[in-house]
């Protein structure tokens, strides 16, 4: 079990009962920035869909308005043709067959991989790999596509991509604590709209049940979304 320390414990026992706008719950959580490091910011949204049916998952990608705060290491599946023009948009890898084995053998150093459509058949070989990873190349991601260039250059840049869990969650980083107050909350704003606009057809009963922001060494803050 893990233990959280002390300074966890305190912020914990002194938080807010109730529920925070975003803008409040912004504040509050950067009055945490007491560690030595720059604290992620990261977003959970308690869904109320059913995550077994493959019409109420709800996945997309994003670019935050005011970045993430970070790089992302980005590969491309593509034609060995085209490998060149993926390393130069930024790709840390690409290619096709080497690529593939590379992967299914294990290597997992990145944390987006983009697909070209014309490869995707041989790709989908890697779904029990890549698949529990969130790593998987899809469509509705905006990861297979043949602007593979263009793709690249965003994600690296920030660009996230979420798919809601087994327990109908979604969960995102949506900045940095050293980022001015408004910056976050425009960010978690335009992830929350993108959210909403998200909800399936089929979805019923109250859609966003809980919304939590939280840095990566502090306890998390509830908001009022209703």
């Amino acid at each position: 079990m893990r233990t959280r320390s002390k300074r966890y414990q305190t912020l914990a026992e002194n938080m807010p009962k109730e529920l925070l706008s975003v803008p409040q719950a912004v504040a509050k959580l950067k009055e945490f920035a007491s560690t030595k490091f720059d604290q992620t910011v990261d977003c959970v949204i308690s869904l109320g869909i059913d995550p077994k049916q493959a019409e109420q998952m709800v996945r997309g990608s994003l670019s935050m308005p005011k970045g993430i705060g970070k790089s992302r290491r980005v590969i491309v599946f593509c034609l060995e043709d085209d490998a060149a023009k993926a390393k130069e948009a930024g790709a840390v890898e690409a290619g096709e067959d080497e690529l593939i084995k590379k992967v299914q053998d294990g290597w997992m150093d990145f944390d987006v991989a983009i697909a070209v459509p014309k490869i995707m058949s041989k790709v989908s070989r890697l779904g029990r790999t890549l698949g529990p990873q969130g790593k998987m190349p899809s469509p509705k991601s905006g990861t297979v596509t043949a602007d593979f260039v263009q793709a690249v250059k965003e994600y690296a840049a920030g660009k996230v991509e979420f798919r809601n869990d087994a327990g109908g969650n979604v969960h995102t980083v949506v900045g940095k604590l050293s980022f001015a107050t408004e910056d976050l909350v425009s960010n978690i704003e335009f992830l929350l709209d993108y959210i909403r606009r998200s909800k399936p057809a089929s979805a019923k009963g109250t859609y966003m049940k809980k919304v939590v922001i939280s840095g990566s060494m502090s306890p998390p803050i509830a908001l009022n979304v209703s």
